[in-house]
């Protein structure tokens, strides 16, 4: 295993613990707070990690399977699905689903530990290697987790491990604009980022006309659609900057709705 994958999963498993930690001394009454997610309490953004590292487990150990149980399951529901596998877990007891999430999890890390070098794994999206998986998964954590953290009006300190979350933002620029029937940017960007450390994070050729600066915090949320853009400190150069930071998505699946402003 490279130590790149070694880096994701174990970050992966890092994530899940802070916001697992944040969580585990809740009355059960907090579980059925609203979070900005439309129609989804803590409960049900839980849920959704669990399903969709259980699924993550199911395509990492066995890809006809998974292919399967994906068709069938889009046949049948369509995307109506993705709500509805929450909705089903976050109908357990809080205890019951919290330590159902833990097993999970901790069994996606290791089912991505043995994954090959080189296989490619399947999913919503085009297929991806094991550590790119871990990334996805680190930031579907980070994200949802985001919604939590906000439901429960707490802060949380930006650590380090969002390098993976701004990473993945990265690579889905063009995926991005594809969602949406656009023409990708035929040249590079540019992006910087300030990261919690206070060093600085970069991505793409330094003289590029195409420039994305601000905060890695702000960027992340932007990119996973938590904040709206006017309230991230976050500022691009050229037109296709510009275009990008209003179309940015990290997740795969259909172009999000994104937040309104909060101010």
């Amino acid at each position: 295993m490279t130590d790149a994958r070694t880096q994701v999963l174990d970050d992966l498993a890092a994530e899940g613990d802070a916001l697992d930690a944040l969580l585990a001394d809740q009355p059960d009454h907090v579980w059925s707070t609203a979070t900005p997610a439309q129609g989804w309490t803590v409960a049900d953004q839980v849920g959704h990690l669990t399903w969709t590292d259980e699924v993550a487990t199911l395509a990492a150990s066995d890809a006809e399977a998974f292919a399967e149980a994906m068709e069938a399951m889009l046949t049948e529901r369509g995307l109506a699905a993705v709500d509805d596998e929450a909705h089903a877990r976050a109908a357990l007891p809080p205890g019951e689903l919290l330590a159902r999430w833990r097993t999970g999890r901790a069994g996606m890390v290791e089912v991505l530990r043995e994954v090959p070098e080189g296989v490619k794994l399947p999913w919503f999206g085009p297929p991806m290697s094991a550590t790119s998986m871990g990334t996805a998964r680190l930031m579907e954590t980070w994200a949802h987790g985001q919604d939590v953290v906000d439901a429960l009006g707490v802060e949380r300190e930006p650590t380090a491990r969002l390098r993976h979350v701004a990473h993945i933002a990265v690579r889905t620029r063009d995926f991005a604009h594809v969602l949406r029937d656009l023409e990708p940017p035929a040249q590079e960007f540019r992006v910087e980022l300030t990261a919690p450390d206070g060093g600085t994070w970069s991505w793409g050729p330094p003289d590029a006309a195409q420039r994305v600066e601000g905060t890695a915090l702000d960027f992340c949320l932007l990119a996973v659609q938590r904040r709206h853009r006017d309230d991230v400190d976050v500022a691009a150069t050229g037109p296709d900057a510009e275009r990008w930071l209003d179309i940015a998505q990290a997740f795969a699946g259909p172009p999000g709705p994104g937040r309104p402003p909060r101010t």
